[in-house]
């Protein structure tokens, strides 16, 4: 539960800092062009990496088009390795290219 709790934080934080409606940020799902990625200064080496395109992509005007997909989140004892501090890290991610 409390990572879902998360998501949808992550998701409202994205959506007024970024003036956007996107409806679930931290899923990992992004598609858009090549050319798009390749013009992109990425920095990230963890999970902040998904926040770090969102804001970056968002910041260029591209707009993002969500496709709806099957999820099912595993369980810590399956391998999740996200935690608490990374969803801290990702919020900092999104207000440091906000604000730059």
């Amino acid at each position: 539960f409390s990572f879902a709790l998360g998501g949808i934080v992550l998701t409202l934080i994205t959506n007024i800092l970024y003036g956007v409606r996107i409806t679930d940020e931290p899923t990992g799902y992004k598609v858009f062009r090549a050319d798009v990625l390749k013009s992109l200064f990425l920095c990230s080496m963890g999970f902040e990496f998904c926040p770090e395109v969102t804001a970056k992509i968002i910041k260029k005007g591209v707009k993002i088009h969500e496709v709806p997909i099957s999820y099912s989140p595993r369980k810590i004892y399956q391998g999740k390795k996200i935690r608490f501090r990374d969803g801290i890290i990702a919020i900092w991610t999104l207000l440091k290219y906000r604000f730059s």
